[in-house]
């Protein structure tokens, strides 16, 4: 047994933050609320010092904010969260799965999706045309009335523009031209349209936007598919290469680079992996280029760290990749496990609240 007595600090003197009691009288937005969180701990902690990271990265002038977005938040009803960010201009670029951005494309041209009951069965469901995401019901009827707009805007660039090579962030331009000159209201693909936020979707062909683009191709000449026309005769062919090099180039002139992540999976890794390609780049191609981090980063996910996949990657481990600026070196990161949303509309509120209370001092 050890005989060396401990001399006990004081945290005070030590320069320690200390921590204070969250007192629901003295909160009157969600400002003061994710402030009050900030200085308490666990999950409450890190929402509020996400606060504080979010607030930094859309007011930097130099920072270029890429937004990352998986999982069925559309389908959640979470898309105006979205529109929000765009429609401010906290986010230059969107990067997102496919699914998420075809149910918001659904909702964008009035369509609904509905509340699921435990009591359904899901054959019954099925036999009914309707397909479930866990508490949520689209009907198969929405994506037959997306494809039919589909068609429209695939006609716009086959046989009016006669495009020859595409891209998801073309075509998600072009979804966007077509929302804002023919529906109402409001639409994620539609606001960044309007404010020139290129949209990628990195797994293109996983979505029911795919499939609508191939059912376009196909009700031209079904030879495509089954017969015995060779690919080059598609009429156009889709480069995924453009999206990487239209993305690469304008965050080759970020001054800043941050990043704000819902979820994970391919589009949080395809977003990040720009700090390796360059590095790549560099080495390989003997080629002058600046080293690509990001200095701010924000991510809501619930996955944990030690199934070792990309979606639960702390920001500490994507240091060792060359993706993100060290905290040391002046990085700031903010890492929330929970249900986004849970904590995304809180933050945005707050967000919100402190933006509109600075602007009035």
């Amino acid at each position: 047994m050890s005989t060396m007595k401990r001399h006990l600090h004081d945290g005070a003197k030590d320069n320690l933050t200390p921590l204070s009691t969250l007192d629901p009288d003295k909160i009157n937005d969600f400002d003061e609320l994710l402030t009050a969180m900030g200085r308490t701990a666990f999950g409450g902690r890190s929402l509020g010092e996400a606060l504080d990271v979010l607030q930094a990265m859309v007011e930097d002038p130099d920072c270029v904010v890429v937004g990352t977005f998986s999982g069925a938040m559309t389908v959640a009803k979470q898309s105006k969260l979205l529109i929000k960010m765009i429609d401010e201009g906290w986010l230059d670029v969107v990067v997102s799965t496919g699914a998420l951005m075809a149910h918001g494309f659904i909702e964008s041209i009035g369509l609904k999706h509905f509340k699921y009951d435990p009591s359904m069965n899901d054959k019954a469901l099925f036999d009914a045309g309707y397909n479930r995401v866990y508490d949520t019901l689209e009907p198969e009827a929405n994506f037959t009335q997306a494809e039919l707009v589909m068609r429209e805007v695939m006609h716009q660039l086959m046989d009016v523009e006669k495009v020859t090579h595409l891209s998801s962030e073309l075509i998600c331009r072009a979804i966007g031209k077509h929302l804002s000159e023919k529906y109402n209201g409001p639409g994620i693909l539609k606001s960044a349209y309007k404010k020139g936020v290129p949209v990628y979707i990195p797994a293109f062909t996983d979505s029911e936007l795919a499939l609508d683009v191939a059912c376009a191709i196909l009700a031209k000449d079904f030879g495509h598919l089954l017969g015995d026309k060779a690919p080059e005769e598609l009429p156009f062919q889709f480069n995924p290469f453009l999206d990487l090099f239209s993305y690469s180039k304008k965050m080759h002139g970020a001054k800043k680079m941050a990043i704000f992540t819902i979820g994970g999976g391919v589009p949080r890794n395809w977003a990040q992996q720009v700090g390796p390609f360059f590095d790549v780049m560099s080495d390989r191609l003997e080629r002058e280029l600046p080293a690509r981090r990001f200095q701010y980063a924000i991510r809501i996910c619930p996955e944990p760290v030690h199934w070792g996949g990309l979606s639960g990657c702390t920001y500490q481990e994507g240091i060792s990749w060359g993706k993100f600026v060290p905290p040391a070196e002046g990085g700031r990161f903010a890492e929330v496990h929970a249900d986004a949303t849970m904590a995304w509309p809180i933050l945005i509120k707050g967000l919100q609240n402190r933006l509109a209370k600075k602007a009035k001092k």
